[in-house]
């Protein structure tokens, strides 16, 4: 499973011109499930971006988590997260979890940061979005389940 986050002023994310999710400030997280990922991989990684110290504290330094801030998280599914590029020019995605096993770990994962106390809002699974992101820093980072980069 692999995540990228962003701190954020505030996000949003529409489908068919609709608003399905906005937060103010906290974290977006795009999140790519990928073939073999297990429900540890969404447990090790809500409570590793639930804690994970990125906001500032009354000194300016990164020393609070979003738990600490009262922040909110929007999540968007990204499969793309697992595109490889390696060869040719178009990417592959064979290394991505089919959709039905996706959308469980997904759905898992979000309540997960729910259980966390967070503020959540999510895209929708499998749409076309478009997402705006009004980046915070930038802070942006990249968690893998399986080893770290």
């Amino acid at each position: 499973m692999r995540a990228v986050i962003q701190r954020v002023h505030r996000a949003f994310v529409t489908v068919d011109k609709t608003e399905v999710g906005a937060i103010g400030p906290g974290l977006v997280v795009f999140l790519g499930i990928g073939r073999g990922d297990l429900e540890a991989d969404a447990a090790y990684l809500a409570s590793k971006i639930a804690e994970l110290r990125i906001f500032e504290d009354d000194n300016g330094l990164m020393n609070r988590s979003l738990k600490d801030s009262g922040g909110a998280i929007l999540v968007i599914s990204q499969f793309t997260l697992f595109a490889d590029c390696r060869k040719g020019r178009r990417p592959g995605f064979s290394e991505a979890a089919l959709p039905a096993e996706a959308e469980k770990l997904y759905d898992l994962f979000c309540t997960l940061m729910r259980k966390e106390g967070l503020k959540l809002s999510t895209g929708r699974f499998q749409a076309e979005m478009r997402i705006l992101v009004d980046n915070d820093g930038p802070v942006t980072i990249l968690l893998d389940s399986r080893k770290l980069f």
